[in-house]
């Protein structure tokens, strides 16, 4: 099980999840999130971290020039597109993106089925609302190009053990405070997951 841990905005944190085994690491350029980090503090950040780990950018509403900017002076790896964008549009980005579908329904989460995709509960506030999916909604589906995200913690991974999703993403279960984590939460997290 792949698991990314969002919502970076320090070094420490960033560091002490890729020591717990994290795969992926996320920082969020929406100016109106908690968690929002400028590119200037996210590249500070990139530029110490170890290599083999995946750095990604969370956009909502932008530009593919802004994103395209934004990845290239941060050196961010993929581009987790949280918002309505057009296959043209979504062309233009210069690295690998991956789409997120903000579920209402268990007709959404079949949307873009033969791609690699994160699907979240809606909420207005794109993402780390802790905010829970269905899970029955999965029951008959191939889940294993899905990144689950969406009210996970620790206690309620075992409930996706049979699902064999791709990864998880979490945020707010992990945080002492919006944007800040908390060591022991991420490595129970981590340990949880890898053990699926």
């Amino acid at each position: 099980m792949r698991v990314k841990i969002c919502g970076i905005t320090n070094l420490e944190d960033a560091l002490y999840a890729i020591s717990q085994n994290a795969d992926a690491l996320g920082f969020v350029f929406y100016p109106k999130s908690p968690r929002y980090i400028s590119p200037e503090n996210a590249k500070k950040i990139v530029e110490k971290l170890p290599p083999f780990v995946d750095i990604v950018g969370l956009f909502v509403n932008e530009t593919p020039e802004n994103i395209n900017k934004i990845c290239q002076d941060t050196k961010i790896t993929l581009a987790q597109i949280h918002f309505d964008m057009s296959l043209a549009d979504l062309d233009k980005i210069i690295i690998k993106t991956l789409k997120v579908i903000r579920a209402n329904s268990k007709d959404d989460i079949l949307n873009y089925e033969n791609d690699y995709r994160l699907v979240d509960a809606f909420c207005e506030t794109y993402g780390g609302s802790g905010k829970r999916l269905n899970l029955e909604w999965f029951d008959t589906i191939d889940c294993s190009k899905i990144i689950l995200a969406g009210g996970l913690t620790s206690d309620n991974l075992s409930e996706i053990r049979n699902y064999n999703f791709y990864g998880v993403d979490v945020s707010s279960a992990t945080e002492k405070i919006k944007g800040i984590k908390d060591p022991i939460k991420v490595k129970k997290f981590i340990e949880n997951a890898k053990s699926l």
